[in-house]
């Protein structure tokens, strides 16, 4: 008990100590100068204020493009600047058959880091299709008014480069959709020996100063989305889905530029540009294109280094006469992006739909990672829960209130002195025989494990690290870097080590992490990383990695390697799909596991920015997000907490989550009725679950969001594309979440097509514009014509009490009768689905309000895993029967076409059965909007069937 004693007066002590040296914004909120701005850094302020176009020195293709040799089909180019005799090269290279290309630039003879493990293991470089030369003479070398065409094996899309000045314009079907380098804004710091006299290369910041030792090697270049007026990504921050401007066409700033720099933001601002917790440097703009139609684009930095970018809208009069009298007004986007260091390497996708975008960014870092299946589930967790009998009184009350969750979780107190993957012997005794108690009921727990590791030589895991020399290193290169963090002096894992990596994931094994069981899952906090006594709350720039490295080169994806050393550790030790859940993330996170957007508030601000968060990071790859349901800080009352659910069940991850200082928040806390409304929206996460599932694995196949903003499904609508109080969930489902405070009605805007109110099943047909009066027990919630939801509608505890619970197909149909839809099973666990093909997808198609039909889908709808046919085990080559069996024999109980008010029998592969009106309502006492209901079909949704139904069945 004395070595306890002892032991727990040196913890508090080493925790005063650490919040004495906390910047403010950790003791009282967000406080601005505790973080760099542009003016307060040296590299952004240098150029940001460097003049464009004519006032430019000018950078220029010398010579001839050449292919290059021995790597695909990329073609290289001496690119010169004038009056710097040390040339740089620049290479241009396609990827995949749909028109994606990478421009990168490099100094021969000072080769820039470029950070390993972002891109896929698999990425290699295509063909162009044709490569053409138009010289002309005059100018230095015969380039000026050159330019070479580059054809890629998408025949819309070719690639168009000016010599001089250097300008590379990717085209869509002729039309210029990304121009790099239009305003003469690119720029490239050449290594320098040393720095020039009376030139200091340190720099300071508050109490902090970085070294600096490679002097200044910043990168800047803008990128013009001609035609376009708005813009999406670069994620993260707590601010619109499209991005406002940053400085005007003038020049006039109007705000600070976009900064990805993760950062531990301490209670983060509702409405601001600044970076938080994680960076995905991809930028989307959406075009309205002089032809007709509209044309989606994007570009990403393949770059970890801290950056900024600037953005701004343009407006110009094009052709002859002005706008209205001859002339035509057009629109354009600039960015200009400004890195501090690193690699000049950019990819540009063409498009030209959201979905193609989205679908060629991901085929670059990756698609999001299959989730077991109880990651679908709502999660519960707080700051902190106190013992195991606060565990065991949690998850009995949600069984005592019929309200399911998947997953309960354990924040840093549960550990002895924070002292990672141990436990708290006074509260915890005994965590395996609470884990199983827990998992007993088909549920999961999550303990946390941060990346600092306290120093203490009587804990293993530091003493280990420390004898194996594996933590981050001080500028010298040889010294362990110290900092502080909640354990008090603390020492981080060099986890750009692959080494390093694979000892870290080593030590989740059963016989490693005492007290853990195979029900036992993860969640790393606190991985920017964050550092209390570091500058801006993290680790300083010139601390050294493997390798030498700076950490101010890797700075943006540390996180997402520590992110990634975990899961590959809970991979190992069940040989099944991994959960870990991270703050910090990077470009290439999705193939890892979810994030949540960190520590939001419970005010109606921070309700209303987490939709354009998580759909953003839906569309830069990273679906699987969400935000703290009820917000971190602070106590929601009943309406903010009831109306968060009734949003947060739609979240790809779904987590409710509280500060320690805060009041008990489990839903049943907030009085009877809120406690039946939130029972109702949990309820309808899991009844969806099915829906879900299926979204997910299309997610996993072509990186598709989950999440989508309306503009993502409704391109040609320019009513959706700021759009932010209405979302997508998938293709099928739009939901307009209640957003304000004392609300009695919601200004509902429904685009073009046919509509169904999910609760009565009333139709609607849009474009259509109302005031759609709502208790607190409603949301406006609607399913898209000319699709099939399918749903488990038997309410059960957990997910895994669900799985082979039959099915509700809703059939949803457009304007001339059809409907489609797709629903994919595997067990929900394993590997099997990529191994040996154990799967089942299914196509589901209703046509001329008359005859469902199940089917294996097309090659083209099915684009990867497993060999799909009619059947359970024949569907899926490999997969043996007994390894699909509990998904293969789903059956589905009932058929719901709503809209359709008459009936006339149905017959289902030949034999007649009854067909019955049945109102569409999924609400108690709610109207119906009339249904045809064909119940116990007695068809598996693994065999091909059709359902007919008479004539008069239809409108």
């Amino acid at each position: 008990m004395a070595a306890r004693r002892g032991d727990a007066i040196v913890a508090l002590v080493a925790i005063c100590a650490a919040l004495a040296t906390l910047p403010d914004a950790r003791v009282h909120g967000f406080k601005a100068n505790d973080f760099k701005k542009c003016e307060t850094s040296s590299f952004c302020q240098r150029l940001r204020d460097r003049p464009e176009g004519a006032t430019r020195e000018i950078y220029s293709i010398e010579g001839r493009w050449e292919p290059i040799g021995g790597r695909g089909g990329g073609w290289g180019a001496v690119l010169a600047k004038a009056g710097e005799p040390r040339p740089l090269r620049v290479e241009l290279t396609p990827y995949g058959d749909e028109g994606v290309v990478r421009l990168r630039v490099d100094e021969p003879a000072h080769p820039r880091y470029v950070v390993p493990d972002v891109l896929v293991d698999d990425l290699s470089p295509s063909e162009f299709a044709d490569v053409q030369f138009a010289h002309q003479s005059g100018g230095k070398g015969g380039t000026t008014g050159a330019r070479t065409v580059f054809l890629t094996k998408n025949p819309d899309v070719d690639v168009v480069v000016t010599h001089a000045p250097f300008r590379v314009a990717v085209r869509v079907r002729g039309h210029e959709t990304t121009v790099f380098n239009r305003r003469s804004l690119f720029e490239f710091e050449y290594k320098r020996d040393g720095p020039a006299e009376g030139e200091s290369w340190s720099e300071s910041f508050n109490s902090h100063t970085d070294s600096r030792p490679n002097g200044p090697t910043a990168l800047a270049f803008d990128v013009t989305f001609p035609d376009a007026e708005h813009v999406y990504g670069i994620p993260e921050r707590a601010t619109s889905l499209s991005l406002k401007e940053t400085r005007d066409a003038t020049g006039r700033v109007m705000s600070e530029p976009y900064r990805m720099y993760n950062l531990d933001v301490f209670e983060y601002l509702a409405e601001s540009p600044f970076g938080l917790y994680g960076s995905i440097p991809v930028m989307l703009a959406h075009a309205k294109v002089p032809s007709g139609g509209t044309v989606t684009s994007a570009v990403y930095f393949n770059n970890p280094t801290e950056t900024y970018v600037d953005v701004t809208k343009d407006s110009e009069v094009r052709s002859q006469g002005f706008a209205g009298f001859g002339g035509r007004k057009s629109t354009s986007v600039d960015a200009h992006w400004m890195a501090e260091s690193g690699s000049m390497d950019v990819f540009v996708a063409p498009g030209p739909t959201p979905a193609a975008v989205v679908r060629q960014y991901t085929s670059l870092t990756g698609t999001t990672r299959m989730p077991p299946s109880f990651a679908l589930g709502y999660h519960q967790c707080r700051w902190n829960y106190r013992d195991e009998k606060d565990v065991a009184e949690v998850d009995a009350g949600f069984d005592a209130h019929d309200i399911p969750y998947d997953v309960l979780w354990l924040d840093i107190e549960h550990t002895d002195g924070k002292r990672y993957m141990t436990w708290d012997a006074g509260k915890f005794p005994t965590p395996r025989r609470m884990i199983e108690d827990v998992a007993s009921r088909g549920r999961k727990m999550v303990t946390i494990v941060d990346p600092h590791v306290k120093k203490d030589d009587g804990y293993p895991i530091f003493k280990e690290g420390k004898d194996k020399n594996f933590y981050v290193k001080k500028a010298d290169g040889t010294t362990d870097f110290d900092g502080w963090c909640w354990p008090g002096s603390s020492t981080y894992l060099d986890v750009t080590s692959p080494t390093v990596r694979d000892w870290w994931a080593g030590k989740f094994a059963l016989d490693q992490y005492q007290g853990s069981t195979k029900d036992l899952y993860i969640w790393n906090d606190m991985n920017e990383p964050s550092v209390f006594n570091g500058p801006e709350v993290t680790m300083q720039k010139d601390l050294v990695h493997a390798g030498g490295v700076e950490h101010r080169e890797v700075h943006n994806a540390f996180g997402m390697y520590y992110h990634a050393a975990t899961a590959e550790g809970i991979s190992r030790r069940n040989e099944e799909r991994p959960f870990v859940l991270s703050r910090a993330f990077f470009a290439g996170t999705q193939r890892i596991g979810p994030i949540w957007t960190g520590d939001n508030a419970a005010d109606w601000d921070h309700l209303r920015v987490s939709i354009p968060m998580v759909t953003t990071l839906g569309l830069t790859g990273l679906t699987f997000a969400g935000a703290d349901v009820g917000g971190f800080f602070g106590n929601p009352d009943a309406e903010l907490a009831t109306r968060w659910y009734q949003i947060g069940i739609y979240y790809p991850f779904f987590r409710g989550h509280a500060h320690l200082e805060t009041k008990r928040r489990e839903p049943w806390l907030f009085g009877s009725e809120s406690t039946r409304t939130i029972r109702d929206a949990i309820r309808r996460r899991y009844q969806l679950m099915p829906y879900l599932y299926t979204l997910f694995e299309a997610a996993h196949r072509e990186g598709s969001p989950v999440l989508r903003p309306l503009w993502y499904e409704f391109p040609d609508d320019p009513t959706a594309w700021a759009r932010e109080d209405a979302v997508m969930l998938g293709p099928a489902i739009l939901v307009h979440p209640v957003l304000a405070q004392g609300a009695v009605d919601v200004d509902v805007s429904l685009p073009d097509g046919v509509w169904y109110d999910f609760d009565t099943g009333e139709s609607h047909v849009g474009p259509k514009r109302w005031r759609y009066p709502v208790t607190i027990a409603d949301v406006p919630t609607f399913v898209r014509g000319g699709h099939i939801v399918p749903r488990r509608d038997r309410p059960r505890r957990s997910t895994s009490a669900m799985r082979r619970d039959p099915l509700t197909l809703v059939v949803a149909p457009d304007a001339r009768g059809d409907a489609v839809g797709e629903l994919y099973l595997d067990d929900g666990v394993s590997f099997e689905h990529q191994t040996r093909g154990a799967f089942v997808r299914r196509a589901l198609t209703y046509a001329a309000h008359k005859e469902l039909r199940c089917s294996a889908p097309t090659a083209a709808s099915a684009r990867a895993g497993g060999v799909e046919g009619s059947r359970g085990a024949s569907a899926n080559g490999a997969a043996d029967a007994s390894s699909v069996k509990d998904f293969a024999d789903v059956s589905v109980e009932r058929v719901l076409i709503l809209g359709a008010a008459r009936h006339g029998g149905a017959v289902v592969n030949g034999d007649a059965r009854d067909v019955v009106a049945a109102p569409a309502s999924t609400r108690d006492g709610a109207p119906g909007g009339g249904a045809v209901a064909v119940r116990k079909p007695g068809v598996r949704i693994a065999d091909d069937w059709t359902i007919a139904l008479a004539a008069s069945a239809g409108r």
